[in-house]
C-alpha cells in the first residue's frame, strides 16, 4: 500500500517562527515512516472552507524545495497547480528545478483553478471556465514539449535545460481544481 500525506494548514506550528522547524520534522519523519508523497496545496492564502484567510499558507513551490532538501526518497508536488497562477513554460521550469534538486522525484498534480477570490485577492485575472480549461490544455502541452526528448526545439522559441533527471520525467495529471 502507498501512503500520501496532504498539508493544507500550517497554524499547528506555533506561528511563523516554527513553520520551518515543523514542516522540517513533519517531512522528515514522513518519510522514515514510509510515505511515499507529500503535496502542498497551490494557494498563496487560506481557504475560508479550511481555516480563516489570515491563517498561516506558504507558496508550494518554494516549500517543496525545503523539503527536497531535507529528504531523499519522498515524491514532491503541490495537489493541484492552478493554471492561472504561472505561465505554462515558467511552470515547467519550476516543477524542472524541482525535479532535479530533489533527485528526480517531482511530480505535477494540475488543474484548471476556481478559487475566485484568491484571484480577485492577488490581482490575478481569473478567466471564465472555457478559458481555464483551455489554458490547462496549452500547459500540459507546453510542459510535456519542455520534458521530452526534443525539448521544444522544434518549435524554436521553448528550451529547458538542464533536462529533468533522466530516470523519468516528472509526471503530469490533469485535474479540474486547484
Amino acid at each position: 500500500m502507498n501512503v500520501d500525506i496532504h498539508i493544507s494548514r500550517f497554524d499547528w506550528a506555533g506561528g511563523a517562527a516554527g513553520i520551518g522547524p515543523g514542516v522540517a520534522t513533519l517531512a522528515r519523519t514522513a518519510e522514515d515512516i514510509g510515505i511515499r508523497t507529500l503535496s502542498f496545496m497551490d494557494h498563496f492564502f487560506q481557504m475560508e472552507r479550511m481555516a480563516p484567510a489570515e491563517d498561516p499558507m506558504l507558496e508550494g513551490y518554494t516549500a517543496l524545495g525545503f523539503v527536497a532538501g531535507l529528504t531523499e526518497r519522498l515524491r514532491l508536488r503541490l495537489l493541484v497547480t492552478g493554471v492561472t497562477y504561472r505561465h505554462p513554460g515558467l511552470l515547467a521550469k519550476t516543477v524542472t528545478t524541482l525535479d532535479v534538486v530533489s533527485g528526480g522525484r517531482a511530480e505535477l498534480g494540475i488543474g484548471a483553478a476556481w478559487y475566485e477570490r484568491e484571484h480577485v485577492g492577488l490581482g490575478v485575472p481569473f478567466p471564465p471556465l472555457k478559458e481555464r480549461f483551455e489554458r490547462l490544455d496549452e500547459a500540459l502541452q507546453i510542459c510535456l514539449q519542455m520534458w521530452s526528448a526534443d525539448n521544444g526545439r522544434s518549435a524554436g522559441a521553448i528550451t529547458n535545460w538542464p533536462r529533468p533527471c533522466a530516470r523519468r520525467r516528472p509526471s503530469a495529471s490533469r485535474g479540474r481544481g486547484s
